[in-house]
Formats: structure tokens, C-alpha cells, sequence
């Protein structure tokens, strides 16, 4: 009985938690709007078509790596790691590749070098029942530092011009890793939505005991959550190599925040059970374009680090808002 009761309480809340979805999504949509209509109006030069591409290019490593962050976060964890991992990634398959290595094979070996750390990441977390913020903020650091000492502090450059006529090309008039992010969305959307795994992801978040009473195996399943953050830091490693044409060991400084922040954007509770890859990829536009409109309208870049912050408390401010009305309803149901 107590079982059956845990299935309908995880159930109805994450009936609640689409439906509130769909209104954040719905306004994050509206924000995108009212942000390029003042744009264009405020700048000449934002509502042009290289500007349009420079603004979906920007937005493709933050979106891909806020599609990862959505899936820790959906689990009631988080990956602050994903930045490093992705700037030690860049470095991994630069040195390789001046190294002679095959580029196929070099992107393997680096993208496996971030996938290692998705596991290690859900080892520490599972098994030692440590906080996912306390270990992704170490293997954060252990990431940037491994990639200093590689590096050497400096940029890397040499890599063939195949990198660099990639990172610029373009394919149907979007830039060739605009359509990495669009497979992104589109594999993460599909996950959540259509297989087992992406239901035990909810049902982690929501609670999991209960979880783990239902049948769910909270192991593997937090195994390769991790693992995929992983995989998804070390793709974004190589867009950065191919967008950069060079390893550069300062590439993630930022990149840890603005993916949670594409992430809880777009409508990924902090508290778990919420969020889809849609939102993620709805926040990184919003990210993407407060970017390019500080550069556009002569604002100070730094104010950026400002604005992010503030709509990162704005959107936990309103998780919590929505979260105590949810209870409410499960408490009166």
C-alpha cells in the first residue's frame, strides 16, 4: 500500500512539474522576443544574418553543456565540473593532435578523458554518498589544474585548418555547431521523454526511496547521468578546439555557471524532478543573447557576470515560489 501511494505521489508531482514547465518555457520564449525586438531597435547591426549565426554559434557549447547540467539537476545533484572538463577536453585533443595522433582517434581519447570524469563523478556520489556539489567542485579543480599543467598556462595553437573551416562553416545557413546543439536538444528530449531511463531520472529527483522502492536502480541510473554530463562536457570540449582553432586552458572559466544558469532558465528545478531539454536549449539563447547585446550596445562585458547572477537567484526565487505550491497541492490530494 505505502508502495502504491509513493508511485501516485511521484507521479502527480511530476504531472504538476510539466505543467509549470510549460509555462516557464512559454516565458522564456517571451523573454527571447522582448530581448531582440530592444536589440534590434538598440543596435543596427543585431537583427543581421551574421549576427543572427554569431549568437547561435555562442549559444552551442553553453547549450550543450546546459542539456548535460539539465540531466544532474533533474536527479536533485548538479556537475560543476562540466566547464573544466570541457576546457581539459580542448587540450587533451589539441596536444594530441600536434602530437601526430589521428584526429578521429584524438577525439575519441579526449572525449573518453571527460567521460572518465562523469563516471568518477557518479562513483564519489553513489557509492560514498558524498553531495554532488562537493564532488563536482573537486573534480572542477582537479580538471582546470590538469589542464594548466598540460598546457603549460598558455595557448596552444597549430591545429589544422580543417578544425578552423568547421568551427566557422556553416550548413542550411546555421553554423555547423548550432546543429551539434539541435541534435543535442533533440537526443535529450527523446531520453526524458520516450525511454525507462528517462523516467527513473524524474523519479530519482522526486524522491528515491520511493525510487528505489519502485523498482528503479538508483545506481546505474546515477551512474549514467554523470557519465553522460561527461560525454556532453567532452562534445562541448571539442566545439570550443574546432570554434577557437587552439587549446586554450581558460576557455571553461565561465562555463560552469552559465550552464547551470541555461539550465535553471529554461526550468530545471534545483530541487530535481523538472526540467527538459527544450528549456535548457531556450535558457542558453537567453545566456547567448545578453552576450551579444552588452558587446552590440557598448555595455560593459562584466555587467553580464551581473545579469547572470541576478536571473539565476530571479529563477531559484521562483523554483521555490512554485516548489511550496506544489506541496500544497500534493499535501491537499
Amino acid at each position: 500500500m505505502s508502495k502504491n501511494r509513493s508511485n501516485s505521489k511521484i507521479l502527480g508531482q511530476k504531472g504538476i512539474g510539466f505543467s509549470s514547465l510549460m509555462n516557464t518555457q512559454v516565458l522564456v520564449f517571451i523573454v527571447i522576443i522582448v530581448l531582440w525586438i530592444y536589440l534590434s531597435i538598440a543596435s543596427p547591426y543585431f537583427f543581421t544574418m551574421h549576427n543572427i549565426r554569431n549568437i547561435f554559434a555562442q549559444d552551442a557549447i553553453v547549450g550543450v553543456l546546459g542539456i548535460g547540467e539539465l540531466f544532474t539537476i533533474i536527479t536533485a545533484g548538479i556537475d560543476l565540473s562540466m566547464g573544466t572538463v570541457a576546457e581539459l577536453t580542448n587540450i587533451i585533443v589539441t596536444l594530441a593532435i600536434l602530437a601526430n595522433i589521428p584526429i578521429p582517434l584524438a577525439i575519441i581519447l579526449s572525449v573518453g578523458v571527460a567521460i572518465g570524469f562523469g563516471l568518477i563523478n557518479g562513483v564519489l556520489i553513489y557509492e560514498f554518498n558524498m553531495p554532488p556539489f562537493i564532488v563536482t567542485l573537486g573534480t572542477m579543480s582537479v580538471a582546470d589544474g590538469a589542464a594548466l599543467i598540460l598546457s603549460g598556462g598558455t595557448n596552444i595553437s597549430g591545429l589544422p585548418i580543417s578544425f578552423s573551416n568547421f568551427g566557422t562553416g556553416n550548413f542550411w545557413g546555421l553554423p555547423n555547431l548550432f546543429w551539434i546543439l539541435i541534435a543535442t536538444v533533440v537526443v535529450g528530449e527523446i531520453i526524458l521523454r520516450y525511454t525507462k531511463f528517462g523516467r527513473y531520472v524524474y523519479a530519482i529527483g522526486s524522491n528515491v526511496e520511493a525510487a528505489r522502492l519502485s523498482g528503479v536502480n538508483v545506481r546505474r541510473t546515477i551512474y549514467l547521468v554523470y557519465v553522460f554530463s561527461g560525454f556532453l562536457a567532452g562534445v562541448a570540449g571539442i566545439m570550443i578546439t574546432v570554434r577557437l582553432w587552439m587549446g586554450d586552458p581558460t576557455s571553461g572559466a565561465n562555463l560552469n555557471l552559465d550552464a547551470i544558469a541555461a539550465a535553471a532558465i529554461g526550468g530545471a528545478s534545483l530541487f530535481g524532478a523538472q526540467g527538459t531539454s527544450i528549456g535548457a536549449f531556450l535558457g542558453s539563447i537567453v545566456m547567448a543573447t545578453i552576450l551579444n547585446g552588452t558587446v552590440l550596445i557598448n555595455i560593459n562585458t562584466f555587467w553580464q557576470e551581473i545579469i547572470t547572477g541576478l536571473l539565476i537567484i530571479a529563477t531559484v526565487a521562483l523554483d521555490q515560489m512554485r516548489s511550496r505550491s506544489k506541496y500544497t497541492y500534493v499535501r491537499k490530494v
